[in-house]
């Protein structure tokens, strides 16, 4: 272990972008259309090799990512949600890839032991806003199942938007601006979509969302035993 590296940090970070990435894995043969299935996999595959670097800043990154248990990844609620349909998947998205761009960019600027990392990864978090944000445009003012599809995911989704904003050990950002910028960001394509902000308290009694805690929701058991089976079925195995 890097001795300057913070592993509280480094691991949630990791996790975020490790079971992110599993979840977008899930849609390979299931997108809505090929041009999709590839844009899925491509942001997947960003996502793993961000995960890659993170993890072994503080390990080996096998035996991270498959041997540890539940309790011990500090990913956000947030991203082990299921894929749900279309719309479940692109309001998950908009919300996590606003927020990592938004840190990351804040990351590469600190000089900090993650802004060699965070410095190329924006570059890739920016497409995958991008991204995002221009299907909430197409779903949210498209048809009316479009419509109501996109506005019962962000709902759905919008309890876990609280998390991401609580400090991580050993991670210098400014959370309290982030939410701000995140907040106007988010407002702002959900209103071009034709779509409101979600109601619900960010402040106060605002509680959902303990992953950093190792506290997880039901569907990230039933995926992690999925995504460590062959690994521990065969340890040791080599291609």
């Amino acid at each position: 272990m890097t001795a300057t590296v913070p592993m509280t940090a480094a691991l949630a970070l990791g996790d975020d972008a490790l079971v992110l990435s599993h979840r977008l894995g899930e849609w390979a043969g299931h997108a809505p259309v090929l041009e999709e299935e590839v844009a899925l996999a491509n942001i997947a595959l960003d996502l793993l090799g961000q995960a890659r670097v993170l993890l072994s800043m503080v390990g080996d990154e096998d035996d991270l990512a498959y041997l540890r248990e539940e309790r011990a990844f500090r990913n956000l609620q947030l991203v082990e949600q299921p894929n749900g349909d279309f719309a479940h998947t692109i309001a998950r998205q908009l919300y996590f890839s606003t927020y990592q761009h938004l840190l990351y960019s804040e990351l590469a600027a600190s000089g900090g032991p993650f802004a060699p990392l965070a410095a190329k990864a924006v570059k890739e978090v920016a497409y995958h806003r991008d991204h995002a944000e221009q299907w909430t445009l197409r779903l949210g003012d498209g048809t009316d199942e479009s419509h109501e599809r996109m506005r019962r995911a962000c709902q759905a989704l919008w309890k876990f938007t609280g998390e991401p904003f609580q400090p991580v050990e050993g991670l210098d950002a400014g959370f309290s601006g982030l939410e701000t910028a995140w907040l106007e960001s988010v407002g702002d394509v959900l209103r071009r979509a034709t779509l409101t902000l979600p109601e619900g308290a960010r402040t106060g009694a605002w509680s959902a969302g303990a992953g950093r805690q190792g506290l997880h929701t039901e569907p990230f058991g039933r995926m992690l035993a999925e995504m460590q089976h062959l690994h521990r079925s065969h340890p040791g195995a080599a291609w």
